[in-house]
This record gives C-alpha cells, structure tokens and sequence, in this order.
C-alpha cells in the first residue's frame, strides 16, 4: 500500500487497519468456500459408489441401508491367487462344495486352446460342462462386475421355490425399474410365474427381476440376502450380489471361474435349460391383445450358431459386454464365459469350435458369420 507525503500518522494507521479487516475478509470467505466444497463432494462421494449407475436418492438410500454390512467389502477386482482357495465368500460365510469341479483352473499354460485375440476379454473361461475340463482360462478368479449375468442366481432360485403356474403380482416397484425391460407388466394385476421367467432370460427383463424376487422372498433385500446364501452353498467364492437384476454394479460381481460352476447348475434345471434354449417366445399375457411377444438377445441364437442351447448376455457401462454361452454337439457339452469382451458372440464362437475341433476332434459344422461386435 502506498503512502502519501500528506498523511498524518493516524490517518496512515486507520488505512492499515481498514486493510487489515480487509484482507481478514477476504480469508474468511475463501476459508468458507474451501469447507462448502469439501463437503459437497464428500456428500457426492457418499452416494456415487464406483460404478454405481445413475438412480435415485430414495433407491440409494434404501440400498445403502440394506446392504450396509458390505460396505467394507473388497474391491470389485482382487488379485486371481487370493480367491483360488478361497473358504469363504466376500460376506464371510462358509462355501460349500459345487456340484462341478474345474479341472485345470489356475493353469492356464497347460490349457489345449490358445485364442490368438487381438484384444482380450477381462476374464473368460472355456470349459466341459460334464466333466469341468477347462479349455482355456484367463483371469478365471478376477471379480469383476456382472452386469445381467445377475438374471442366472435368479433363475435359479425362481425355479427352485415356485411352480411354473403360480400367479405373480406385478408391483409399482417392478414396473418402475430402469434399464432392459419387459415393458408391458400390467401394474397391480397377476402374471404366471414361467411367463416372467422368459422375461427375465430372454429380453433380461429388470421388471421381471424385481417382480419375481418379490413373489419369492417378500421383498427385494430379502431376496438378495437368499442369493448370497445360495451362492455360497453353491462354492462360489468370489460372488456377491446387491440386486436381483445387476443393473445397479455396487458390490455386484463374480468371476469366470464362478459363473461356469453357476452355468452348470442353472442348465441342471429342466425349466431353465428349457427358457435359454428358446429364440422367441409367444406367451399368454393380461394385456390387450392376450400375448406377450419375447426376443432372445443372445447373438449365438440370434445367429444360428449350431448347436447353441443358451445361456445369458450382460451390459453396463462399468461391466462392458457379458456372455455366457453354452452349446452342444455329437454329446459334447461346453460353456463359454466372458466378461467384459470387446466382441463377445465373435469369441464365444471362436471359443465353442476350437473346443468341439481341436480338443473333441469334431468336423467343424458350417455356421453363418457372426457379425463383428455381436
């Protein structure tokens, strides 16, 4: 600050103590800025978990508190050698012995196929559905998010608690999610039970999700709690769920390893193994018209990949493009799992008639060509 020649001494100590206040001000302010934007995104921190999609503070809310026991669960992608011999899975409880065992997991140098792809999957598996040989194996033990691949757990458990008959009441909840629907649930009104189950496979319907989970535990949270149950009497040690469809990807994850030993069980039922093995479906439904119209967004059987009899796609922006695939021929079973493929149908493809050609030596079967990206 400069001084005049024509100051006196008091008139120059008032101006420094104007400064002063000033300057005090002017720190103040800035000091309140600093705090009021912390606390803005620590506030957004809280409620945008990694990966989270976009939602509603009242639905993550509701999660938050349903499932805060897993807030100090691991990270979604956790190094491959702390889950080979896992005992227990990421919530802690004990894992029972799957009904399929893998053999070769975890030596993947000694698999008999070597895809030559220019750009990886971040996890797959190629592997006997029978015998669990595995074929090939990359990053079979990295969770990672799942995305509908979710839609297999509840399957598994919708077969496995009611009759294919059983009427199903079709809440405001179901109705109102986002996301892969079926889109035509009549609000308040009862849909047969194996009608919603081509719902949730075939066009990975979030409304079927919800409306089944509902009719078979309650309610939404009490369904997911019976999915991590199931999950760990089943051996898998690397899942967790937090919703019945996956369109939400907080603390939703699996591995490769995982969803080949679900596969497994799920093609075990009857009901499923039938549901995935269909390209389209004509269903009676209480809407105008009577019918319900269903397409299969699997690119094997949208296709005609020979042999295909399923299973399940996956999407979501933190999850990239999920495949599970499963194909038959000459008695030969093999499943196909990719997680987050740059061109999932081209390399499930590529996967099946390596196995079937170069390790079951069957002639190869004439197939149309997968379009790039399917």
């Amino acid at each position: 600050m400069s001084t005049s020649p024509f100051m006196t001494p008091s008139h120059r100590r008032r101006r420094r103590e104007v400064a002063s206040r000033r300057r005090r001000r002017r720190r103040a302010v800035f000091t309140v800025a600093i705090v009021l934007a912390l606390t803005a995104a620590v506030v957004v921190m809280a409620f945008a978990g990694p990966g989270a999609a976009h939602e509603s503070t009242a639905a993550a809310h509701r999660r938050s508190n349903a499932h805060a026991a897993t807030a100090t669960l691991p990270a979604a992608r956790t190094p491959t050698a702390a889950l080979e011999h896992a005992t227990r899975s990421p919530i802690g409880l004990p894992l029972g012995t799957p009904a399929l065992a893998l053999k070769g997991i975890g030596n993947p140098a000694e698999d008999p196929v070597h895809p030559p792809f220019h750009e990886q999957p971040h996890a797959g598996i190629l592997f006997n559905l029978d015998t669990g040989q595995v074929l090939w194996q990359h990053n079979a033990y990295t969770r990672l998010r799942i995305a509908s691949l979710t839609k297999m757990m509840t399957a598994l458990l919708t077969v496995t608690s009611a009759p294919a008959d059983t009427p199903v009441l079709i809440t405001r909840e179901a109705v109102d999610m986002p996301g892969s629907k079926v889109g035509v649930l009549p609000l308040g009104k009862h849909v047969k039970l194996e009608t919603l189950l081509y719902g949730l496979l075939l066009p990975s319907g979030n409304d079927a999700a919800v409306a089944l989970a509902q009719h078979v535990a309650g309610t939404v949270d009490k369904f997911v709690t019976r999915m991590n149950d199931e999950a760990a009497k089943l051996g898998l040690g690397c899942t967790h769920y937090s919703s019945p469809s996956g369109y939400y990807d907080q603390y939703n994850f699996s591995c490769a390893a995982d969803l080949a030993l679900l596969a497994h069980d799920d093609l075990e039922q009857p009901r499923i193994a039938s549901v995935v093995h269909t390209y389209s479906a004509v269903l009676p439904f209480p809407i105008k018209g009577g019918k319900l119209y269903l397409y299969n967004n699997n690119p094997l059987l949208i296709y005609g990949y020979p042999g295909v009899t399923g299973m399940k796609t996956g999407e979501t922006e933190a999850a990239g493009r999920c495949l599970v695939a499963t194909a038959e021929r000459h008695g030969v079973r093999l499943g196909v799992v990719l997680l987050h493929s740059p061109d999932p149908g081209t390399q499930a493809s590529y996967l099946l008639d390596r196995g079937f050609e170069s390790v079951y030596h069957q002639a190869p079967v004439p197939a149309p060509a997968m379009p790039p990206g399917a």
